[in-house]
């Protein structure tokens, strides 16, 4: 297996044990630091509790029920909630950017609606979404969906629009249909921009999770965090926190790992 090197600054390549080193020592800056601050005294412990409170907290969450319930249900309710927006929208927009790469005409007329509707902010359908869904799942899907949707168009248009014309037109001139073009040259060849947009979009959508969870719900991180801030209950906010960002970042690395083995296969490099 080849050495893995990393890019530091100015250029510099690290090693893999710089690297891992370099990341651990960042990590202790933090928690030294957040440690610190909360043992100073500045801020009352109400307010920023300190990390070994935090970890206590989270001990005790995924026994006991917060909020109807365990740290796990919760978690799992975001998860749920955030792979079913994810792939209503992966399901939408990849095949959308394909076609208006494709075809010049749908792109025309979808475009200017496309590129007027994906700059208004996920939170700001969070009334919109009340007002149609009620409590029910339609409402947090709708804002993960928003979220998560542009990316997926974007990056399936561009794949699209950077295959090269002499592959499409090799296909044409052997008796290829417009579905087959489609289907054996514009889809492989788009495929390592889509897997790139995925990550965005994963990303985006998972940060939409906390908004769409502001939507009346009965469990989740985000409804989690809301209970914590009603009870005044600085650590389980900072404990939702963490799990949001620990399963983003463990979403991410997935999705990174599907994307190498596709530049792989493709012989790009990452």
């Amino acid at each position: 297996m080849a050495k893995r090197n990393f890019l530091g600054p100015h250029g510099t390549v690290l090693g893999l044990g710089e690297f891992w080193l370099l990341t651990l020592a960042g990590f202790a800056l933090f928690f030294g630091g957040w440690s610190l601050l909360a043992w100073s005294g500045w801020l009352p412990a109400n307010l920023l509790p300190s990390p070994r409170a935090v970890w206590a907290t989270l001990v005790r969450l995924w026994e006991n029920p917060f909020a109807g319930h365990v740290y796990a249900d919760h978690l799992l309710a975001s998860l749920g909630r955030f792979l079913m927006g994810w792939a209503i929208a992966v399901a939408i927009g990849i095949p959308l950017g394909l076609l208006m790469g494709w075809y010049r005409l749908l792109d025309e007329i979808v475009t200017p609606l496309f590129d007027s509707i994906r700059f208004v902010a996920p939170l700001a359908w969070v009334p919109l979404a009340a007002l149609w869904f009620g409590t029910g799942i339609g409402g947090p899907l709708l804002i993960i969906f928003v979220g998560s949707f542009a990316p997926c168009v974007i990056s399936a248009y561009r794949g699209a629009r950077l295959v090269e014309a002499r592959l499409v037109e090799a296909a044409q001139t052997m008796g290829a249909s417009g579905r087959q073009v489609i289907q054996h040259v514009l889809v492989p060849g788009a495929m390592p921009s889509i897997i790139s947009g995925l990550r965005v979009s994963a990303g985006l959508g998972w940060q939409s999770l906390v908004g769409s969870e502001l939507i009346v719900v009965g469990a989740g991180l985000g409804y989690l965090m809301v209970q914590g801030q009603g009870n005044l209950a600085t650590d389980v906010v900072i404990a939702g926190m963490i799990g949001i960002g620990v399963v983003g970042f463990a979403i991410d690395v997935a999705l990174r790992g599907v994307e190498a083995w596709f530049r792989k296969r493709w012989g790009q490099t990452a």
